[in-house]
């Protein structure tokens, strides 16, 4: 794609990252199909090439308008266009990069600036989430259905979260929401790697990933989240101290696409860019961890095929996971050594609807989402559904009757009754 970027942006480091990614777009249109939006709404500006050729005109000097902040909304930067396309054009940068372009020149409704800083505000911070949280789960019954769909039941027990006494340790990002809404995840995944050898430990002081800000467009205020953590991580993070780790595992696949990342949203930070791309290098999902100790799980799961019950999963894999980790198959295989039939899903690489805040801040193309994987996912006739982030399981949740679980709880429970 030819480009002549105005000066506005041209010069700039954004700018030039913008212009190299706009190159690589061919207008082949293989990411039209893997569009949830477009397959919704049957519109190319709601589509990934769309939404491209809207963002080049904006960069180009265009000057943007409240559709064009439209269609850049309606986006769930699912990424699944990057999985889809043949020239690697990366797409989910590009639009954070608009984004903030066009943030700066289209104002938004009072009502609509309120609720992107009121989730700014609650979401990330665990002690005022908690607080509004158990607000809402305690006159739930009172509020409109619609409302009501949007508040998380009360959290499962965590049970015991085992001491560090492994040579072998690991952090683990606690994160903003998932204490408060599923504190067990981390938890099952502290007592997995405790069987294995290695102790999960939790840092002071840490806080959001800073994804729930940055895709807000206060992108400022999201890397500020970013250097809190590397500065609550890096005395952990030196192999030559005592309590160096070997890794920072991440159960929530929303939070690790982004944290695997700082190593780009700071790379010209000169006092955290090093610092956040060793973070970058030390992030995995605890999926990979499992990967890598295959020959201990195997070992702890080698008893379990004579266990009469083969209890019916279906997966839902994140779109963080599948299409921004880019980690495909591997929680599959772990479940299935497990002993569980996992069911066949069906456009398993369309999102749910959940996407971070998206939910809330586009509920009627959530919603039709949400509806249509429920129904995929129900189709086989599981006995639970498991998901791998946090965002999708809350999501999730609040269309069906079945119990939404994190497959590290339902491996966790696995090996806790053999």
């Amino acid at each position: 794609m030819q480009t002549n970027l105005a000066d506005l942006v041209k010069d700039t480091r954004e700018g030039k990252e913008a212009d190299a990614i706009l190159r690589t777009c061919v207008h082949c249109g293989f990411c039209l199909a893997s569009c949830p939006t477009y397959q919704l709404l049957d519109d190319e500006l709601d589509s990934p090439r769309g939404r491209i050729y809207l963002m080049k005109e904006v960069l180009e000097g265009q000057v943007a308008t409240q559709k064009t902040q439209l269609h850049l909304d309606r986006c769930l930067t699912c990424r699944a266009c990057e999985t889809a396309c043949p020239s690697g054009v990366r797409y989910g940068r590009l639009i954070d990069i608009c984004r903030n372009v066009v943030e700066k020149q289209v104002e938004r409704s009072v009502k609509t600036k309120v609720i992107r800083y009121t989730l700014r505000q609650i979401l990330p911070n665990l002690n005022i989430f908690m607080v509004f949280l158990k607000i809402g789960q305690a006159v739930k019954p009172l509020l409109p259905k619609e409302i009501r769909g949007l508040i998380p039941s009360k959290s499962r027990d965590s049970g015991i979260w085992p001491p560090a006494r492994h040579k072998r340790k690991m952090l683990v990002l606690d994160g903003c929401v998932q204490p408060s809404i599923a504190p067990n995840i981390n938890a099952a995944t502290a007592r997995i790697l405790d069987k294995i050898g290695i102790s999960l430990i939790k840092a002071e002081k840490e806080n959001c990933c800073g994804a729930i800000s940055y895709h807000l467009n206060a992108q400022q205020e999201g890397l500020d989240y970013m250097r809190r953590n590397i500065d609550a991580w890096w005395p952990y993070c030196d192999n030559n101290v005592a309590r160096g780790v070997e890794a920072i595992v991440m159960t929530a696949s929303g939070c690790g696409v982004t944290v695997k990342e700082y190593g780009n949203y700071l790379i010209n930070d000169p006092i955290y860019s090093e610092k956040a791309a060793r973070i970058s290098e030390l992030t995995k999902d605890i999926s990979e961890i499992l990967e890598d100790e295959a020959e201990q799980l195997i070992t702890l799961l080698s008893n379990m095929e004579s266990c009469t019950k083969r209890s019916k999963l279906a997966f839902h894999s994140p779109c963080t996971l599948q299409h921004g980790l880019q980690i495909n198959g591997v929680v599959e295989n772990i479940l299935t050594t497990a002993g569980f039939n996992l069911t066949f899903v069906q456009n398993s690489h369309i999102c749910c609807g959940s996407a971070g805040t998206y939910s809330i801040l586009q509920p009627k193309l959530s919603k039709q989402l949400l509806r249509n994987k429920i129904r995929i996912l129900e189709s086989d006739k599981p006995d639970q559904i498991v998901t791998a982030n946090i965002g999708c399981l809350a999501h999730l949740q609040s269309g069906t009757s079945l119990i939404i679980k994190h497959w590290i709880e339902v491996l966790d429970e696995k090996l806790h009754n053999q």
